[in-house]
């Protein structure tokens, strides 16, 4: 059976799933039932300096974009850091850490941009005897207009700047949250290296409205028929997530950087991709609000299972193994030209690849053959997009395969040797020296 354990940044746990900082580890009890359930550590709700606490809405706080069938694809909130007392949430998080001392406990902090303020917080939450600590670099609302969570987060010298006070005056391991609201999440992770940080943790939510009320014409979710911007997260955002690790995991800059990979992870599927891109640990948020905290016994046991059909002994033995098959456009190879095939003993003659072919693409796939309905592929027309598989609602039923010789579409010799953009004629910039991609970094190999 596989082992699922980890031992990211020095912080074991007995599986990778750790719940994200959010609602649901606001507070003891809520920690308490997930350890049960068998979470392998929790980022503890974001704490704020001591004092008055923030002050949420007392009314509606989240916002959805469901599927056909209901089903949460996506969830927009508008809560604030913890509105409970620093002290109760120092005292809960000693006591359930001394509880479970096999499972990760990550505080998750946010204070103003003042080196005391970060040397106060961080000692008091030593006393608890946490494993680490994060910066929440990553909130897009509230918190942001007091120039705290992603107004940090999207100002690369400020994540340096907090990151190394946070090293200075703390021996926590020190894991930078970073927000998906900036152009290019290199610059970001570059500088939580630089300040000394651990590690960095990432997608936080998306700034956000995720739909307007037509009859009070406010953005929901509504308070006193006034909306605001808030968080995206859930199943919508894992591929904005998965490009940002990606980007991480494959800049020569922060190559090797640990990564705990968060943004839709609700599947054993989701967690294995993200470890896949690099990722040492997964965190997740809305799969447990939406399904309970039960939801990591079918995460744990499904990635286990897959494990043990790969031969994969240990999460080190896949991680990072889908890095060095991320590349740029310009080198993806353009001899490799593919054509649609219908299987016609899948085939329900729904239409729905002709129309969509048809209408919106190449006009590739045949409705009628010899007077009657029959979908087909024209390879004189097909380039091989592969829109029709997407939209097809059985699977496997539309494959893609690989053709040499010459193509049927231009008539042309199909190149049997890799070529890319860098070299091709069309390229008023070409260069033969950048016909072949650079040498794609990869992890380190796991220890023996």
């Amino acid at each position: 059976m596989a082992d699922l354990s980890t031992n990211f940044i020095g912080v074991s746990s007995p599986n990778p799933f750790w719940l994200a900082s959010a609602p649901p580890t606001d507070k003891e009890y809520n920690v308490q039932r997930a350890f049960e359930a068998g979470w392998g550590g929790v980022v503890w709700k974001t704490l704020g300096a001591a004092g008055s606490p923030v002050v949420n809405v007392n009314g509606p706080r989240y916002g959805a974009i469901h599927g056909p069938d209901r089903r949460l694809l996506g969830l927009n909130n508008i809560e604030l850091i913890t509105d409970r007392d620093l002290e109760i949430n120092l005292e809960e998080i000693a006591r359930v850490k001394r509880n479970w001392p096999d499972r990760a406990m990550i505080v998750s902090l946010m204070v103003p941009c003042e080196e005391e303020e970060w040397k106060s917080i961080l000692a008091r939450v030593m006393e608890t005897g946490c494993d680490a600590v994060e910066l929440n670099f990553g909130c897009p609302h509230g918190m942001s207009e007091r120039g705290m969570g992603s107004a940090v987060g999207q100002v690369p010298d400020y994540i340096e700047m907090v990151a190394r006070w946070c090293k200075q005056h703390s021996n926590l391991p020190v894991i930078v949250k970073l927000t998906p609201n900036i152009t290019d999440i290199r610059y970001p992770a570059r500088a939580a290296r630089k300040g000394g940080a651990d590690a960095v943790s990432l997608i936080n939510t998306i700034s956000s409205i995720v739909s307007v009320d037509l009859d009070n014409f406010a953005p929901t979710p509504t308070i006193d028929g006034k909306g605001s911007h808030g968080g995206y997260c859930g199943p919508a955002v894992k591929p904005i997530a998965l490009n940002m690790v990606a980007e991480i995991a494959r800049d020569r800059e922060t190559y090797g950087l640990p990564i705990s990979g968060i943004g839709g992870v609700t599947t054993w599927r989701d967690a294995a991709e993200f470890i896949a891109l690099g990722c040492g640990t997964v965190q997740v948020c809305t799969a447990a609000m939406t399904y309970g905290f039960k939801v990591v016994q079918e995460m744990a046991s499904g990635l286990s299972e897959w494990m043990d059909e790969k031969g994969y002994a240990s999460i080190e033995d896949f991680r990072g193994k889908a890095v060095r098959n991320v590349t740029d456009w310009q080198y993806l190879n353009l001899s490799y030209v593919t054509k649609a095939r219908i299987d016609q003993d899948l085939c329900i003659e729904c239409g729905r690849c002709h129309i969509a072919c048809e209408d919106t693409s190449h006009q590739a796939i045949t409705a009628m053959v010899d007077g009657r309905r029959h979908f087909e592929v024209i390879d004189e027309e097909c380039v091989g997009c592969n829109l029709c598989v997407n939209v097809c609602p059985v699977e496997d039923c539309i494959t893609m395969e690989r053709i040499e010789g010459t193509d049927p579409r231009t008539g042309k010799p199909i190149p049997a040797a890799y070529s890319n953009w860098t070299a091709h004629p069309n390229n008023p910039m070409r260069k033969e020296a950048m016909q072949f991609a650079p040498e794609p970094v990869t992890l380190p190999e796991p220890a023996e």
